[in-house]
C-alpha cells in the first residue's frame, strides 16, 4: 500500500529521488518499485526500541543530505532515524507524543482519511491540500525468474493456476479455516485448476492441511517472498485471508479474493479493481480483534467453500 505514496511524489515530480527506510524483509518487494531509487533495512526489530541502533543509522544517513523525510508509522520510535539523521523536514502525523521528532505535523481526520492508503498518500501532499488521485499499486515481475521457478519447483502450468494464501500475521479472526481452503482445493481440482500454496515458514503445516489429498502442491517456506511476487503473476486468481501477501497479489495484476474476518475490505481493501470480496458484515464486525471475542468466529465460518468456488468458476 506505501507504493501509492511513492507513486503520488514521483507523479508530482518525476526527478524526485525517493529512498525507503523498512525492515530487511520488505526490501525484496520494495526492490520491485520502479519508483524507488535505494532501499535501507532498518534493523531493528519489530516493537523494538532499539535507540543505539537507531541513532547509528541516522548518523549514517546524514551523508545522503536527505531534505524531507515522510514517516508512516505513527510510532515515537519510528521517527527517531529521521531526527538522528538531521533531515530538516520530517513528516508525519501527531501520534505517541513525539512532537519533537515530527516537524511538519499532520492531524489524522479518521472520517477523511478512512483507509490505509489515504492515510499513506496524504503524507504525500502539502498541509491542507486536497487528496490526489490515488495509483494502484504496481509491481515489477521477473520473466526470467519465473521460468527459474517453474524449472526448480517442477511446477506445471498446463492448467490455470490458482493460489490459495492461509496465513495471517495478525491472529487467528483473520483466518478462514484450514478445512474450508482444503475443500476448496479439492472443488477446484475437479473443476480443472492447479492450486499453488504460498506462504512463509510459518504457513508450512497450514499448506500440509490443504495439500494432504495431493488437490494442491505447498510452497510454504520452499520460496522467497521475492519468488512469490513472480509465481503469483502466473496464476489466475488467489483466494486469500486480508493479509500482506493478499495486497502482493493485487499489485501483481491477479483476481484477488479476499476473505475478511474481523477485519475491514472498506479500511484495507486490495487495491485493484479485479478483485472479489468476501465479507458478511455482521453486527459484530469489524471488531479488529486478533481472536474471536464473542468466541463462535461465524464472520468466517459462514462463508463457505461453495460460495468462493461459485465466484472462480
Amino acid at each position: 500500500m506505501a507504493q501509492s505514496l511513492f507513486r503520488v511524489l514521483k507523479t508530482a515530480d518525476p526527478a524526485r529521488a525517493l529512498d525507503v527506510l523498512a525492515p530487511a524483509w520488505s526490501l525484496p518487494i520494495v526492490a520491485r518499485m520502479p519508483e524507488i531509487r535505494d532501499s535501507i533495512a532498518s534493523e531493528t526489530g519489530h516493537g523494538e526500541v532499539a535507540l543505539g541502533k537507531r541513532r547509528q543509522i541516522g548518523k549514517q544517513l546524514r551523508e545522503k543530505n536527505y531534505q524531507r523525510a515522510i514517516v508512516m508509522p505513527r510510532s515515537f520510535k519510528s521517527a527517531l532515524i529521521p531526527w538522528f539523521a538531521g533531515i530538516p523536514v520530517r513528516t508525519g502525523f501527531r501520534g505517541e507524543s513525539r512532537y519533537w521528532l515530527i516537524n511538519d505535523v499532520r492531524e489524522l481526520d479518521r472520517n477523511v482519511l478512512n483507509q490505509t492508503v489515504k492515510r499513506f498518500a496524504a503524507l504525500g501532499v502539502d498541509a491542507g491540500e486536497s487528496l490526489p488521485d490515488i495509483p494502484n499499486p504496481v509491481l515489477q515481475v521477473s520473466k526470467q525468474r519465473q521460468h527459474e521457478l517453474i524449472a526448480r519447483l517442477s511446477l506445471d502450468t498446463s492448467r490455470p493456476v490458482i493460489a490459495m494464501m492461509p496465513g495471517a500475521e495478525y491472529g487467528p479472526a483473520k483466518c478462514w479455516p484450514l478445512e474450508y481452503f482444503a475443500e476448496l482445493a479439492a472443488k477446484l481440482d475437479e473443476s480443472g485448476f492447479a492450486v499453488w500454496v504460498l506462504g512463509s515458514d510459518k504457513d508450512r503445516a497450514s499448506g500440509d492441511v490443504i495439500a494432504k489429498d495431493a488437490h494442491a502442491i505447498n510452497l510454504c517456506a520452499r520460496t522467497a517472498l521475492v519468488d512469490v511476487i513472480d509465481l503469483l503473476a502466473l496464476c489466475q486468481r488467489v483466494v486469500s485471508n486480508d493479509s500482506g501477501l493478499m495486497h502482493v497479489a493485487a499489485a501483481v495484476g491477479v483476481h484477488v479474493h479476499g476473505i475478511y474476518g474481523s477485519s475491514s475490505p472498506l479500511f484495507t481493501p486490495p487495491l485493484t479493481d479485479k478483485r472479489d470480496i468476501h465479507s458478511l458484515n455482521l453486527d459484530c464486525s469489524p471488531c479488529f480483534a486478533r481472536q474471536c471475542p464473542l468466541g463462535h468466529l461465524r464472520c468466517l465460518k459462514e462463508i463457505r467453500p461453495a460460495d468462493i468456488h461459485a465466484k472462480i468458476v
